[in-house]
């Protein structure tokens, strides 16, 4: 049977079976099902795979029914090697810890909807009181639904305005607010660099930098999709250099536009002064680009707060509850200049 390990008798898995697969302490697997920081990645892995190849379910049954409260949140997370997705459960976990509760953390490599039911249901078995989830594909909502949970549901990304049980920044905004600086500066046509179409932010942020334009009449420049590496910015970069009347570009995220700004270099256009570039996040890298790069910030803190307080609020028995939409902020650097300056006209 290859690999597979079989499992003989009727006798449950321990905690220490599990440590044992894994070739850890039964305290780090303490530590991994408690959803501790204090572990690294690679032997967290380890342990998660030890508990599904056994098939280990925690007795927190026991421990809960007298007051018939576990006091603990679940997050699923996907793409933690991204910024923004690390950054948002990296929050959630810290709020939730300070209001008390305790967290039990799942991280997707790749997002499926297998793999997003395996961890809901994981979850439950860890008889969590409400679940975040912090997955931005389209997906994410409808299979959530069909699942029918047993306890509330928190979703953290790809949210949209009056969305109920929802906690997000206003992406749509935050690109307006990028794509009117610029035009503002008195570029005209602002290229725009996106993000993959399946993510719902990448979509959100796309039709803000439309909106800016059609705003005020103008048509928008050219538009080449990237995949949130520096790399595909690097790429994109190239072809937005290829075309000289390009004065200004928006890109979705900071990562591509530490690419672009390499592409930029080595092309010798000089930032600002042939180039005007703006990004999104405010990554802690943003700052140390050369030059400093203009971003637009999200307030991921603000967004990990709002996310417990919703869970908090649906169970107490509080139906639907509702939460505006973070408010992100246009960090001015040194990456933007007007477009007079910028033109050498």
């Amino acid at each position: 049977m290859g690999n597979q390990r079989v499992r003989t008798g009727s006798a449950r898995p321990s905690m220490l079976d599990v440590a044992r697969e894994a070739g850890v302490s039964h305290q780090t697997v303490s530590r991994v099902l408690n959803g501790s920081d204090q572990v690294r990645p690679q032997t967290r892995q380890r342990v998660e795979d030890a508990v599904v190849r056994l098939g280990y379910r925690r007795n927190v049954a026991a421990r809960a029914l007298a007051s018939n409260r576990s006091n603990r949140l679940g997050v699923v997370a996907a793409h933690l090697n991204l910024h923004g997705p690390r950054t948002i459960a990296a929050s959630v976990e810290s709020a939730a810890r300070t209001a008390g509760l305790e967290v039990s953390t799942i991280g997707l490599e790749a997002m499926s909807a297998d793999s997003l039911a395996e961890a809901l249901r994981r979850l439950q078995d860890e008889f969590v009181e409400a679940v975040v989830v912090a997955v931005a594909h389209s997906a994410a909502r409808e299979l959530t639904d069909s699942l029918a949970l047993t306890v509330p549901v928190v979703l953290v990304e790809g949210v949209t305005p009056g969305m109920p049980m929802a906690a997000g920044v206003d992406q749509e905004l935050g690109a307006r607010l990028a794509v009117d600086h610029l035009l503002d500066q008195g570029h005209t046509r602002v290229a725009h660099v996106a993000g993959p179409r399946e993510w719902i932010e990448a979509r959100q942020r796309r039709e803000g930098w439309l909106a800016a334009h059609r705003d005020r009449g103008l048509e928008p420049g050219r538009e080449f999709e990237g995949d949130w590496s520096a790399l595909s910015g690097y790429r994109a970069g190239v072809d937005v250099l290829s075309d000289e009347h390009t004065t200004a570009v928006f890109v979705a995220n900071d990562t591509m536009a530490q690419g672009l700004l390499r592409a930029a270099h080595e092309a010798g256009r000089r930032v600002p002064d042939q180039l005007s570039v703006i990004g999104f996040d405010d990554t802690a890298e943003a700052e140390f680009c050369w030059p400093p790069l203009t971003t637009v910030r999200q307030d991921f803190a603000d967004i990990g707060r709002r996310a417990v307080e919703l869970a908090l609020r649906a169970l107490t028995g509080e139906d639907d509850p509702t939460l505006p939409l973070v408010v992100p902020e246009l960090v001015v650097r040194a990456t933007t200049t007007t477009a007079t300056t910028t033109t050498g006209r």
